[in-house]
């Protein structure tokens, strides 16, 4: 339960840096609000023509009683409108993280180089990261469909469909969220998607504890939009703290062992420095005038 608290409070810390840095809010809230004029068009075309959509795709109630036909009809319509608000559920953040592939890329930079530094933006052509995020965010996407398909049969079995199936979709839904928004900094930490995975399934309780929590917060209207720059944010927090990246790892792995990244030869040892405290009171180095030993003694005296 410390690790599930722990992920609820990254959530809610990704929200108040943003809300720190009102510019970079605003600035992660363009890719969220382009996905979302195209889904509302797109749902809006699918809600218009669903009634042409049913004829199309019921072609054998033709000759059924008029009742009978409209009433399929309905259903079916009913049924195509539900699935497209359905899909645009699942795949909402997928579009939108890869829409906004570059401008979630400068944001969690952002957050990486305010807690203390991160690994370097990868130097790719933008065609590259933009290919590399949608090949990733479509096998998230096929995985997260299947589950739901799974459960979605689960549904219609008794008293297990209406209470252990809903919360077994919330957190296979936080789940893949959490996939989907720790990919840039985890990637950018050289890791590949199925190592990501496996690393967020190490740490699953603090995974769900984001997960979840954010897919609740999706559930209210409008949240979408508001919270998804907060969302990247946390999640590049959360993967600070699931895989660390130390300054030491950034110099790391430059030049030979023993020189100095240049090839120009063995760097100085920084503990071999001038001795201020000369170990010749008697001045015998060049340049000084000699002194008297204090220690000498006239054999003739006494």
């Amino acid at each position: 339960m410390r690790d599930f608290g722990a992920g609820l409070r990254f959530l809610f810390s990704g929200q108040r840096w943003v809300a720190r840095h009102v510019r970079w809010w605003a600035f992660g809230m363009i890719p969220a609000l382009i996905a979302l004029v195209g889904y509302v068009a797109a749902l809006a075309v699918l809600v218009v023509y669903a009634g042409d959509l049913a004829e199309w795709a019921t072609p054998f109630a033709d000759g059924w009683s008029e009742v009978w036909r409209n009433a399929v009809r309905v259903v079916v319509a009913g049924v195509a409108i539900g699935a497209g608000g359905l899909l645009a559920m699942l795949t909402f953040t997928a579009v939108t993280l890869l829409i906004g592939e570059p401008f979630y890329e400068s944001l969690s930079a952002k957050v990486e180089a305010t807690e203390g530094g991160g690994p370097p933006e990868p130097d790719v052509p933008l065609w590259r990261a933009l290919w590399v995020a949608a090949r990733d965010s479509l096998a998230v996407l096929l995985r997260a469909v299947a589950f739901g398909i799974v459960l979605f049969l689960c549904g219609f079995i008794p008293v297990v469909g209406q209470t252990v199936v809903p919360v077994l979709a919330l957190c296979v839904s936080g789940y893949y969220l959490t996939a989907e928004l720790t990919g840039t900094p985890l990637q950018n930490r050289g890791l590949p998607q199925k190592e990501r995975l496996r690393l967020l399934r190490s740490r699953m309780p603090m995974t769900l504890g984001f997960g979840t929590g954010l897919a609740l917060l999706f559930l209210i209207p409008g949240a979408t939009v508001l919270a998804m720059p907060g969302a990247v944010a946390g999640a590049t927090l959360l993967a600070r703290e699931i895989s660390p990246y130390g300054a030491e790892e950034a110099g790391g792995g430059e030049g030979d062992d023993e020189g100095n990244g240049d090839g120009d030869g063995p760097e100085p040892d920084p503990y071999q420095q001038p001795n201020p405290y000369r170990q010749d009171p008697y001045g015998r180095y060049p340049g000084q005038h000699p002194g008297p030993n204090p220690y000498a003694t006239d054999p003739k005296a006494g």
